[in-house]
């Protein structure tokens, strides 16, 4: 019981650290000896010789979830954000606002608004919702005038860790590259990537060297990934 309140715990940080600073996958089928398929959230568990263990299977998402093309994802507002806001015949609401550090933003008479994570269309709709205490039928446009630039983040046994711009249709190999390539201790079947979906966290496990030889798929990234290398000689890596 000690055992999985730890473990629940490591889970809450893993997804703590998947928080954005401010949301496309591959075509090739994907390695079943190479990668745990069983479904599940993230925890630790010690890596033995033989490659995946039992305990490991209920750590990962299966990777097959991460096949196809990238998919065009609509823009989601995230902090320093510039929110051009238009109220129909009601001037006194429209304004231009940043989102804050927070991810909210404030507007006269209402409460301060959360908005990051949302599309345009969903905070015109939440915008709507809250003008009805004022207006008989509300009518909001937002417009996004100035976006964050989309990114990944590349971390553990890289030669130089970091968030990097997420720019086109950039794979997960195509990430690792940016950070100029693994260190000697790491250990590319050690790769795991971490992606938010909405309020859940996901993690998968891959092998570098598996996707180079073609067995297994290099996944399109998507906006806030997070890919960490471990170590050859770490007992527990997953975090």
């Amino acid at each position: 019981m000690h055992n999985k309140k730890f473990l629940h715990g490591l889970v809450l940080l893993a997804a703590a650290s998947l928080l954005p600073a401010c949301s496309s996958p591959a075509s090739r089928t994907v390695s079943r000896k190479a990668v745990p398929t069983a479904l599940g959230p993230v925890k630790i568990a010690p890596r033995s010789d033989t490659g995946t263990t039992e305990a490991e299977a209920g750590i990962f998402s299966d990777p097959a979830e991460l096949n196809g093309l990238p998919v065009i994802q609509e823009y989601r507002i995230g902090p320093d954000d510039l929110l051009d806001i238009r109220v129909f015949r009601a001037d006194e609401f429209s304004r231009k606002v940043r989102v804050d550090q927070g991810g909210n933003i404030s507007l006269p008479m209402l409460d301060v608004i959360p908005v990051q994570g949302l599309t345009r269309i969903e905070l015109e709709q939440r915008l709507e919702e809250q003008l009805l205490r004022y207006l008989q039928a509300p009518d909001v446009s937002v417009f996004i005038d100035q976006a964050v630039v989309r990114r990944v983040t590349v971390s553990g046994e890289v030669k130089k860790s970091g968030v990097f711009p997420l720019e086109g249709n950039l794979t997960l190999s195509q990430a690792v590259a940016l950070s100029e390539g693994l260190n000697p201790l790491a250990d590319p079947g050690r790769t795991v990537l971490f992606r938010r979906t909405g309020r859940n966290v996901r993690a998968y496990h891959l092998d570098l060297d598996a996707i180079r030889e073609g067995s297994m798929a290099d996944p399109y990234l998507q906006d806030d990934d997070r890919i960490v290398i471990h170590r050859s000689d770490s007992r527990f890596w997953l975090h």
